[in-house]
């Protein structure tokens, strides 16, 4: 009977002490952020327009806050270099990604990020970003050859296993804590692929907290406000998006206005593309409710 008492206390105490021990254990974990989607994850923003108050804050954040973006080099948080475009006249560019990273860093001032950001304008996620992608689909809808043999979300997934390797050499621990998606204009194209976006958006979801064994890993998504596709096409897919968002768990629509103001996200005047603050914004929005999900 006192051994049966004691592994009972033994049993409880462990049951007790379990999420206690876990949260020792990833202390000093690497808190993990996925970037995916088109342009405006890729983003047009100016880094050369922010205040400087906001690129102090960034430099100061910079060491240990990293960005693998499209390829495997982990960088200190910044902007990106690209070449400048009769569109945009600017090298120094960045896309949401710049804000979430300093507000997940500034709120959580102990912990170390990755941002893993794989982002190609002009797709759609019912083709190169179909989680189970087909040259079929690809054809219907992407434009050209070369986005039509893109398979994004493979690409995306083989880059964070690269990355996790990397911090897994180094001896580092980590944790996924979410993933941020800004996608959509290119589905309003087709028909077919605006009426299914809910459908291959939970698919999506689905792929990835699979793949990465994280099955209530937070989702988080900006609703599209373009203007461009077959007639309605935009329309349903932003209404595709509410009905995602209300389907499945752990995932939340940042909405969008329509309103050629922009006055929620401000945009460049092609009015597809957010500018400097709009893509701040943005990136404040995503972390924020990332940051509610973590404190659940």
């Amino acid at each position: 009977m006192r051994n049966f008492i004691f592994l009972f206390c033994l049993i409880g105490f462990y049951s007790c002490s379990t999420s206690k021990i876990i949260a020792q254990e990833d202390k000093n974990a690497i808190q993990v952020v996925l970037l995916a989607g088109q342009s405006n994850m890729a983003g047009a923003g100016n880094y050369d327009e922010l205040d400087d108050s906001i690129k102090e804050r960034v430099e100061k954040v910079a060491n240990r806050v990293f960005i693998s973006q499209s390829n495997t080099k982990q960088k200190p948080l910044s902007y990106y270099k690209n070449k400048p475009s009769k569109k945009y006249d600017f090298t120094k560019r960045f896309g949401p990604e710049l804000l979430i990273g300093l507000t997940l860093a500034e709120k959580y001032p102990q912990k170390e990020f990755l941002l893993i950001k794989h982002a190609k304008g002009g797709t759609a996620l019912y083709g190169a970003w179909n989680p189970n992608w087909s040259l079929e689909k690809a054809k219907e809808i992407e434009k050209g050859d070369k986005k039509q043999s893109w398979n994004l979300v493979k690409q995306h997934i083989d880059l964070i296993n690269q990355n996790l390797s990397i911090l897994k050499e180094k001896g580092k621990s980590f944790k996924i804590i979410g993933l941020t998606w800004m996608q959509g204009e290119n589905d309003a194209v087709l028909e077919k692929a605006a009426n299914m976006y809910a459908e291959n958006l939970e698919k999506l979801i689905k792929k990835y907290r699979t793949t990465f064994n994280e099955m209530y890993m937070p989702f988080v998504f900006g609703q599209i406000n373009s203007r461009y596709g077959v007639k309605n096409g935009a329309e349903t897919v932003r209404k595709q998006m509410e009905i995602a968002s209300k389907k499945n768990k752990n995932t939340f629509l940042i909405k969008t206005n329509t309103d050629k103001s922009w006055s929620d996200y401000p945009k460049h005047l092609d009015n597809v593309h957010y500018n400097t603050e709009g893509q701040k914004r943005l990136g404040i929005a995503f972390a924020n409710q990332l940051i509610i999900f973590l404190e659940q």
